[in-house]
């Protein structure tokens, strides 16, 4: 069985793994821009490096959030001007498949 790379970070590193998580909670409070809209930026930024792990593990978060398939799939494609197809290549598939549950 694969190890969970963040279980094996908070294992390994304890104390960094605090202070990350703490500066993504503080970004999570941040006011500026709804859950929403920081669930679909975060989307389109790790699909843009094809990050397929970090997407997969968002969506469901975006979701909850109330974002649609629509908008989930528009944030995918909006990498395309940024990185070409490969955000899309890696990404796209399982944001349909997550809908399609």
């Amino acid at each position: 069985m694969d190890t969970n790379p963040m279980e094996l970070f908070q294992k390994e590193a304890p104390e960094v793994a605090a202070a990350f998580n703490g500066l993504i909670m503080s970004l999570v409070a941040s006011k500026g821009l709804d859950g929403k809209t920081k669930q679909l930026i975060y989307i389109a930024m790790k699909a843009a490096t094809g990050d397929d792990m970090a997407v997969r593990a968002h969506i469901p978060m975006a979701k909850a959030a109330g974002a649609t398939r629509e908008e989930v799939i528009d944030a995918i494609l909006m990498t395309l001007t940024v990185s070409g197809i490969r955000g899309v290549v890696h990404c796209l598939p399982e944001a349909v498949r997550q809908f399609e549950k």
